[in-house]
């Protein structure tokens, strides 16, 4: 019998984040024997340091028209919470005129409509990982937005109107000065206004992300780190991966979920969307009183998280290279622009400081399926919402590998379009 018709038997998934491992497990749910390769270890990228939200109702696509005058100040604006820097680099700025083109409402509304599948599934998704065996917890909380007045609340509650009326679901309730502070006593008196954003969740993305590499594991799999991928070939009923040092690893298909590397191997698969690095920051600081749920600051694009008895503060969008070394006054401006909100926080103890690269793809849809290359597949640039959309996307993906067959929610993102 053709083996191909069977489905595969194997395959080596390249990014050990949270797309790699999530499609790897899901790829054992069918019986598929898996590799996982990376060349630093599991949530070595994006996947560790970010604000660890599980948030579909904040799932809010970047490509809208605002975007562009953003961008334009930020290049004169250091402390931005979008930042570009002036950079020679034609391919930046290739990449960042496709995206500028995709700022538009009918964009926007294509990007939230692709969407829907995969926030209406996520959470579902990770409810799966944790009784299948990854022994992480997620936490059911709101997420309550914090401003300085109800006119500071109206950017996001329009964004939050057009979100819903392009079909997503973003259920919300406007808090007064003193409902937020009631709700939030870390909250200083610069608190004015808050929008509560309930039936989200949160999680520690390295415990997560480390659980689930270990579920992997444990149901056979073998993980490799070390593993710096230079080329993917294939050939009859195989695909073969060969690392910088020549050293070659083969199975029946292979998924490149590299984050914001991708596009360095899936130019050459017949892939055009760029997908670049959009860098956000984050470090812990302690606070007098524990946060009880994530706080998110709109207006300075700040986001704090319940972390192992501490918070944890993520932001800023900066796009440079995905290895550059991580720029101090990114997190200066973060603890500028937050600290004014937070009684009790010792911003002066921060630890943990991290830089990650976000993959950000220029028409705001990330890449799911299969390439040119018979038996390769990809899976990236979701942008700031891997996390959330990660396990849904490895579970989709997986079942295309398997079966053949493009699921219809995966067909906006098709990495060929």
């Amino acid at each position: 019998m053709d083996e191909s018709a069977q489905g595969p038997r194997s395959a080596v998934v390249v990014g050990a984040g949270i797309v790699g491992l999530s499609t790897a497990w899901f790829l054992q749910e069918h019986g598929v024997r898996v590799t996982v390769l990376d060349r630093t270890g599991v949530a070595a990228g994006a996947s560790r340091g970010n604000a660890g939200w599980l948030s579909p109702g904040l799932a809010i696509p970047l490509n809208e028209p605002g975007v562009r005058r953003t961008g334009l100040a930020s290049l004169v604006r250091r402390d931005a919470p979008l930042h570009v820097p002036p950079s020679a680099d034609p391919a930046l700025w290739s990449f960042l005129l496709r995206f500028a083109a995709h700022c538009t409402w009918p964009a926007w509304r294509r990007v939230v409509a692709a969407n829907l599948a995969l926030n209406d599934d996520c959470l579902d998704a990770f409810d799966t990982l944790v009784r299948g065996g990854v022994a992480a917890e997620t936490v059911e909380a709101p997420i309550t937005a914090v401003f300085e007045s109800a006119g500071a609340a109206a950017g996001l509650l329009a964004e939050l109107r057009r979100f819903t009326a392009a079909g997503a679901r973003a259920d919300h309730t406007g808090l007064t000065a003193a409902q937020v502070r009631a709700r939030l006593p870390q909250l200083s008196g610069h608190a004015g206004a808050g929008i509560d954003l309930p039936g989200q969740r949160y999680v520690d993305p390295g415990r997560f992300v480390r659980a689930l590499a270990d579920s992997v594991r444990h149901r056979g799999g073998t993980i490799r780190a070390g593993f710096d991928v230079r080329s993917i070939r294939s050939h009859r009923h195989a695909v073969t991966v060969v690392s910088r040092d020549n050293v070659s690893f083969s199975a029946n298909v292979a998924v490149l979920a590299t984050g914001a590397w991708i596009s360095r191997l899936a130019g050459k698969l017949g892939v055009r969307v760029p997908v670049r690095a959009g860098r956000g920051y984050s470090f812990t600081v302690p606070t007098e009183t524990p946060l009880a749920q994530p706080v998110y600051l709109p207006t300075v694009r700040v986001a704090c998280t319940p972390y192992r008895g501490a918070m944890r503060v993520a932001g800023t969008m900066e796009f440079r290279g995905p290895d550059d070394p991580p720029d101090e006054r990114r997190v200066e401006a973060i603890v500028r622009s937050a600290a004014p909100f937070f009684e009790g926080v010792r911003w002066a103890e921060r630890s943990d400081t991290w830089v990650g690269p976000r993959p950000v793809s220029s028409d705001g849809l990330p890449l799911i399926g299969a390439t040119a290359e018979p038996g390769v597949y990809v899976a990236g640039g979701h942008g700031m919402w891997g996390l959330t959309q990660g396990p849904v996307t490895g579970k989709l993906l997986a079942e295309q590998v398997v079966t053949g067959k493009q699921p219809e929610s995966l067909r906006p993102f098709d990495p060929l379009r």
